[in-house]
């Protein structure tokens, strides 16, 4: 027991004053491995769902990447841009003439492209994911038919490996496109809202 206490003592007499060194060393050491794991789990999960899932990544980092786009837009450029356009509209404004509804419906349009700019594009990009899942199912059975042809129904690992590449871009396209799903609808909710919105301001500074 004394030798043990002993050698506690000389190991806290040798950190002594670098505690916070030896902290963030063990810090780095767990998260090195934390994301080497994940790494690997992931580089695993591609090589046996094949090629196309790249293809599905792409898409997919696409798609979030304008959805964040329209999130930004919506809670920092939209409030921004339709003060301006209130205040364009009391500078330009003729009150209850043909003229006065032109200007207003031009303001509105203007805000109605902007607010459903690339929505139709993440709707595409939602409608394409399960087609390239279904993309990797065919090249997965493509793969399993090979092996059937050259080493008939006997090289069991070789099929499972074409079955991994048929099921897994299925099960990746579905859930990329089932992750947007939901956001999809609410940024064309909330532009249709927004425009809706901006209209009733104009007409009711134009009653004023």
């Amino acid at each position: 027991m004394s030798v043990f206490s002993n050698f506690l003592i000389t190991i806290r007499g040798a950190f002594k004053g670098h505690e916070i060194t030896v902290i963030l060393s063990v810090v780095v050491i767990i998260l090195a491995t934390v994301f080497s794991n994940i790494f690997i789990a992931v580089r695993s999960f591609f090589e046996a769902g094949g090629p196309v899932l790249w293809g599905i990544l792409f898409v997919t980092i696409i798609m979030w990447t304008l959805i964040v786009e329209r999130f930004w837009f919506f809670h920092y450029v939209l409030p921004q841009r339709i003060n301006d356009i209130s205040h364009e509209w009391q500078l330009k404004k003729i009150n209850r003439t043909w003229s006065s509804n032109m200007i207003r419906n031009e303001l509105i349009s203007q805000v109605s492209v902007e607010t459903h700019r690339f929505i139709l594009t993440i709707e595409t990009m939602m409608q394409i994911l399960p087609l390239l899942g279904l993309l990797g199912t065919v090249v997965g059975m493509i793969g399993v038919f090979d092996v059937m042809t050259f080493f008939g129904t006997g090289n069991a690992r070789l099929m499972a490996s074409g079955v991994s590449q048929a099921t897994i871009p299925t099960m990746a396209g579905l859930v990329a496109a089932l992750s947007g799903l939901y956001i999809a609808n609410l940024l064309k909710r909330t532009a249709d809202d927004q425009v809706n919105k901006l209209a009733d301001l104009l007409i009711r500074e134009e009653s004023r």
